[in-house]
C-alpha cells in the first residue's frame, strides 16, 4: 500500500506523524536504530521534528520487515518509503536557492541536462580553440594538462562552480538545522562531535540493530553498508587527494601530472575506485530490493548521483591510464566537464541527503548525551 508518487507535502508529514507515532506505542523496533528512541523524546511529532527523524533514518530497512502493523495489516506501516517521502521534501525545502526548488523536484532530469552539456561542452570548447598539434599531442612533462587547458582557467571554473555549490549547501544546512531544532533548543556540547563523526564515518546505523540491511527479503546482509562504506570514503580520498595536489602546486610550485606513485595520484587512484566500486555496488542493491518498502519515485534521483559519480570516477581512471597518449587532451577535458557537473548538481540532487544525515546524527548525538546526564528526578 504505497503512497501515490503525487503525494503532496502536507500529506507525507502527516503520514510521517502517523507512522511514527504507532512505532513509539508499540516500541518493537526500539533496538534497531535510533530513529525509533529519538521518537520516544520529540513525542509531539511537530513538523520540525518529522523532519528530523526521517533525515536520522538510514533506511536499512529491518523495521519493515520486523513490523506486526506491515501491509496487509490495516494499519499499513511503512516506515522506510514514508520516511524516504519525508527525506527528499525536507531536501526541497531547504533548498537555496529557494527558486531553484524545481531542479531538486526533477533532480534525476536537471542531473542528465546538466552533466550531458558539461561532458559535452566542454571537450568541443577544447576542441575548437585548442590547436590540434597540441591538443593530440603526447605531453610527458610536468604541466602537461595546462599545455591543453591553462591553469587559470580550469581553476576558475572549477573554483566557481564548487564555491557556489558549497554556498548553497551551507545555507541549505544552515535552515536544516534551524528548522529541525528542538523547542526549547538544547546545546550541542563538544563531546557530541566525536560520537556523531564515529556514526557518519563508520556508518554503523546501517547495521539494522546488528545484523545488518535488509535488502530483499528478511535476510540481514551487510553489502548496503560496505558498499556506502567504499563510496563515502572513496569520495573523502578525492577530496584529499585534490587538497594534496593543490599543496603541491602553490607551495611546492610542483605542477600536474604527478608521478603514479606520487600521492596525489595514489590517494585518487584509491578514490576513484572506491567510487567505481560503490557506485556499481549500490545500482545491483538498488534493482535487485525489495519494491514494497521503497518509495519508488525518489529512485531517479539515486540513479542520477550515482551516475554523476560514476562518470567522475570512470573519465578520472582513464584519464590517468592514458594520460601520455595523443588522447589525453580530450579525456582531461571531458573529465573536467563531468567534475563540473557534479559540482553544479550537489546542491540540488540526492547529495545533499549526506550533509543533512550528517546534521541529524550530530543533534542526536547531543541530545542522547543530554538525556543520559537527566536523572530521573529532572524527568518528573
Amino acid at each position: 500500500m504505497s503512497a501515490p508518487a503525487t503525494e503532496p507535502r502536507e500529506d507525507s508529514l502527516a503520514e510521517g506523524r502517523r507512522t511514527l507515532a504507532l512505532c513509539d506505542v508499540c516500541g518493537f523496533c526500539t533496538g534497531f536504530c535510533p530513529v525509533f528512541r529519538a521518537t520516544g523524546e520529540r513525542p509531539a511529532l511537530t513538523t520540525t521534528d518529522i523532519a528530523y527523524l526521517a533525515n536520522l533514518c538510514h533506511n536499512c530497512r529491518a523495521c519493515w520487515y520486523a513490523c506486526q502493523y506491515a501491509p496487509p495489516h490495516p494499519f499499513a506501516i511503512n516506515v522506510p518509503a514514508t520516511l524516504a517521502r519525508v527525506r527528499f521534501q525536507t531536501y526541497r525545502d531547504h533548498v537555496w536557492p529557494r527558486a531553484f526548488a524545481p531542479l531538486m523536484t526533477h533532480s534525476a532530469a536537471a542531473t542528465l541536462v546538466v552533466a550531458l552539456l558539461a561532458s559535452l561542452l566542454v571537450p568541443l570548447t577544447t576542441l575548437l580553440a585548442v590547436p590540434p598539434e597540441r591538443l593530440f599531442a603526447s605531453h610527458r612533462v610536468a604541466g602537461a594538462f595546462y599545455e591543453v587547458i591553462p591553469w587559470g582557467l580550469m581553476s576558475a571554473l572549477a573554483g566557481l562552480s564548487l564555491g557556489w555549490a558549497l554556498l548553497a549547501l551551507a545555507i541549505g544546512g544552515l535552515r536544516f538545522w534551524r528548522d529541525t531544532a528542538p523547542t526549547p533548543p538544547r546545546p550541542i556540547s563538544l563531546q557530541a562531535w566525536p560520537t556523531a563523526s564515529r556514526d557518519l564515518l563508520t556508518l554503523r546505523h546501517l547495521d539494522g540493530g546488528g545484523g545488518g540491511c535488509n535488502d530483499h527479503d528478511d535476510r540481514f546482509t551487510q553489502r548496503r553498508r560496505l558498499f556506502h562504506l567504499a563510496l563515502l570514503h572513496g569520495f573523502l580520498l578525492c577530496v584529499a587527494a585534490t587538497l594534496t595536489a593543490a599543496l603541491y602546486h602553490h607551495l611546492f610550485d610542483w605542477p600536474a601530472p604527478y608521478p603514479v606513485l606520487s600521492a596525489p595520484v595514489l590517494l585518487g587512484t584509491l578514490g576513484g575506485l572506491g567510487l567505481l566500486v560503490g557506485v556499481i555496488g549500490l545500482l545491483l542493491v538498488k534493482l535487485g530490493a525489495d519494491p514494497e518498502p521503497t518509495a519508488a519515485e525518489t529512485l531517479p534521483a539515486d540513479y542520477a548521483l550515482l551516475g554523476l559519480i560514476g562518470a567522475v570516477a570512470v573519465s578520472g581512471l582513464i584519464l590517468l591510464v592514458l594520460r601520455e597518449t595523443p588522447a589525453m587532451g580530450l579525456l582531461l577535458a571531458w573529465h573536467l566537464g563531468t567534475v563540473l557537473a557534479f559540482f553544479l548538481m550537489m546542491p540540488y540532487g540526492k547529495f545533499v541527503h549526506g550533509l543533512y544525515r550528517a546534521l541529524a546524527l550530530l543533534r542526536h548525538a547531543a541530545e542522547a548525551r543530554s538525556s543520559s546526564r537527566t536523572t530521573p528526578t529532572d524527568r518528573s
